[in-house]
């Protein structure tokens, strides 16, 4: 058997041939009802006419912008607020949610150097910017990044 060989299952479907003298669909209206717009030559209207009344699309609220699902929300902290811990003290996200500086220790912790700091603290945190860096490791402590799982 040959490419060439194959005949399909079916034939295909002719197409109606309008106002041709064939049965049914010859001569006057040609199956498309009297008068009217859908009756007229270039007469289609398009598929969200809903006849006049305002259309859903125009109905429904207008929404502006959208939503960024990769974005990453930061909770911040200042290092001024770290001076209520005592010396020596290992400050880590569950530590910081449970004195209320945070809402969630699971959520993305940066420390800002606004302020001063004058204890030797340990801070672990997802970031920590370069000014807060510098004051916390010359009072003698250490910022560590923490590890995400």
């Amino acid at each position: 058997m040959n490419l060439e060989e194959l005949k399909p299952k079916t034939k295909p479907k002719k197409k109606k041939r309008l106002a041709r003298g064939e049965s049914g669909k010859g001569g006057k209206t040609a199956g498309r009802g009297h008068k009217g717009q859908k009756s007229r030559s270039g007469g289609n209207i398009h598929p969200l006419f809903e006849g006049g009344q305002i259309p859903l699309y125009q109905r429904l609220p207008k929404r502006k912008g959208f939503v960024n699902i990769f974005k990453k929300e930061w909770q911040i902290i200042n290092l001024e607020k770290l001076n209520k811990f005592s010396e020596g003290t290992k400050i880590t996200p569950e530590v910081l949610e449970k004195e209320g500086l945070v809402e969630k220790s699971e959520n993305l912790i940066k420390i800002l150097g606004n302020g001063n700091i004058d204890k030797k603290i340990e801070v672990i945190a997802d970031s920590f910017s370069k000014s807060a860096k510098e004051k916390i490791e010359k009072a003698g402590g250490k910022a560590i990044l923490r590890e995400r799982k």
